[in-house]
């Protein structure tokens, strides 16, 4: 994870995961940017209430999202992941 100043880090949520970026995209959080620095892409999402919230119901499998809306937010990341 990149080094970032507290005020930085105070105003975004990263995630290295696929599946839960593409739940918070559906729920409405916004992707700030895409961090590919590291071997690994770093999805940093403006920070708003809740966002924490929600990417823990997603690995407790509670939180619910249209499954179509699901699908082309993780096709957007992906096509976002392999684009350049």
């Amino acid at each position: 994870m990149k080094k970032e100043t507290t005020e930085e880090q105070s105003n975004v949520f990263t995630t290295y995961d696929l599946g839960v970026s593409a739940s918070l995209l559906t729920s409405g959080y916004k992707l700030k940017t895409l961090d590919r620095t590291n071997r690994r892409a770093l999805f940093v999402f403006e920070y708003k209430k809740g966002i924490e919230q929600s990417a823990n119901k997603f690995y407790a499998d509670e939180l619910r999202v249209k499954a179509r809306s699901y699908f082309d937010s993780l096709k957007a990341l992906k096509s976002k992941l392999y684009s350049d």
